[in-house]
């Protein structure tokens, strides 16, 4: 299996589909908390359009908003963000705290075996999305890196970048 991560600040509509079906995508899991995204320029990110243009595009969506990091989690990194002088937009790297709170509130007990069954034994390359730019700025980075270590040398993970 090939897991590709990817957020939507820094696409357009058409980059983000196309970078997408280049990393030859089946199956695209939404891994926001609220799926929408602030601004007309990331308007195709927001659920119902998005879910319209993947199918069109032959990708199964899967929403797993139990890897979406709640608010608490998230203000805690907004706090971070505050310290350091930055936005969400223009993060380059999830703080200590957000990432030791992460791992130990979703990925303790995530239960890979139910994840892969939950995305079908179809799916070949899979998506993990949320919004950022950068994937270590965001949790779909801490998801991957655990599904690796937890599948192996078989699973190839790849970021996708505007």
């Amino acid at each position: 299996m090939k897991l590709v991560t990817i957020g939507a600040y820094g696409f357009t509509e058409t980059t983000f589909f196309s970078a997408l079906q280049a990393a030859g995508v089946d199956t695209f899991c939404d891994l926001r908390w609220r799926r929408g995204v602030r601004g007309a320029e990331y308007v195709f990110a927001n659920r119902a359009r998005l879910e319209r243009r993947l199918a069109e595009l032959g990708i199964r969506y899967r929403s797993f908003r139990e890897l979406a990091a709640p608010p608490a989690l998230r203000q805690q990194q907004y706090a971070a963000d505050r310290v350091e002088g930055t936005t969400k937009r223009k993060r380059l790297a999830l703080g200590e705290a957000f990432i030791a709170g992460y791992r130990q509130q979703f990925l303790a007990a995530f239960d890979t075996r139910k994840f892969f069954e939950q995305l079908g034994s179809e799916a070949r390359v899979v998506a993990l999305f949320c919004v950022e730019r950068e994937p270590a700025a965001c949790h779909r980075s801490l998801v991957a890196e655990y599904l690796f270590q937890q599948w192996g040398p078989q699973t190839e993970v790849a970021h996708l970048r505007p």
